[in-house]
């Protein structure tokens, strides 16, 4: 039951960190208690099985303990060399052969091929497969750049033009950034992932994981404020988050699921901030501040 539970748990881990669904829907502390649990057990039960104090060595075993624990062969065993390991097994005895070796369990070798299988699933079905910007045709390519090209004018107030930078020669050369625009300028770039999971929701109504999507959103309306003009990166962020509801609206999600969406990334400015100084709002980012593109709605962002 023991090497269950930690195969078990081994799976719960590698499956947060590689399914996206499971990782958004399950706090990371959850596999990571039950997996130090298990841990933690293991290790309480070596100490106490190593301070348990062993019966000291009497005399030699009589005839009827020969008798039960194996017979004479096992009076003087050999220590041999099995599978590439050194185990002890029953001396021949004059007159007696040595009796054969038990066959060893099939239910830990069934149980460790499982554990196998599983992983593969996960490289094959999760990790392996592209399935992202480079799997669309140029088409499809084409008409999402237009899409987002489209609604990042409709925020920066001017043309605009969005590449999906698949070559990575624009995006990621500052802090690995998921976009990069030209301040008042007419050209932004996002990440293949961005425009693949915009793409997604665009054109084929796919919501995907909710964080994920909602910041794929923001991104591009943080872009698109550049493109208006804003290059204060805390001030963009707060206009993103505000103009992210209606921009979300546009590509296919309800007014509640992008409002939702925003104020959860609002939320977590300060912990993504944290790495990235420049990025956290400032505090008139709020319902009635300064920085409140909508002063006569309630509602923020």
């Amino acid at each position: 039951m023991e090497r269950r539970l930690r195969i078990a748990a081994v799976a719960l881990v590698v499956a947060w960190f590689f399914v996206p669904p499971l990782r958004h829907s399950v706090p990371a502390w959850i596999p990571f208690l039950a997996y130090a649990a298990l841990e933690a057990q293991f290790l309480i039960g070596g100490v106490r099985e190593r301070d348990t104090p062993r019966a000291k060595r009497g005399r030699a075993p009589q005839e009827t303990d020969i008798e039960d624990f194996g017979g004479p062969e096992w009076l003087e065993p050999e220590l041999v060399e099995v599978g590439g390991r050194q185990v002890w097994i029953p001396a021949e005895v004059e007159g007696e052969p040595r009796p054969e070796r038990p066959p060893r369990p099939w239910l830990p070798r069934l149980e460790l091929g499982a554990a196998v299988a599983a992983v593969l699933t996960v490289l094959v079905f999760v990790l392996l497969p592209d399935g992202g910007w480079s799997s669309l045709d140029a088409s499809a390519r084409a008409r999402t750049e237009s899409r987002l090209s489209a609604e990042a004018a409709r925020i920066a107030g001017h043309p605009a033009t969005i590449h999906c930078d698949a070559r990575g020669e624009a995006v990621g050369a500052v802090q690995h950034s998921d976009g990069i625009a030209e301040v008042g300028g007419k050209n932004a770039y996002l990440t293949p992932a961005i425009c693949f999971r915009l793409h997604q929701l665009a054109f084929d109504g796919d919501q995907g994981a909710f964080s994920q999507t909602a910041r794929a959103i923001v991104v591009l309306a943080h872009e698109a404020w550049h493109l208006r003009g804003e290059g204060n990166e805390g001030v963009t962020n707060c206009y993103a988050f505000q103009s992210g509801v209606g921009l979300g609206e546009r590509l296919g999600l309800s007014q509640g699921t992008a409002v939702r969406m925003m104020r959860q990334q609002l939320a977590e400015n300060p912990i993504q901030a944290r790495s990235a100084p420049a990025y956290l709002v400032p505090p008139e980012c709020r319902n009635g501040g300064s920085l409140d593109l909508r002063r006569g709605s309630s509602r923020f962002p």
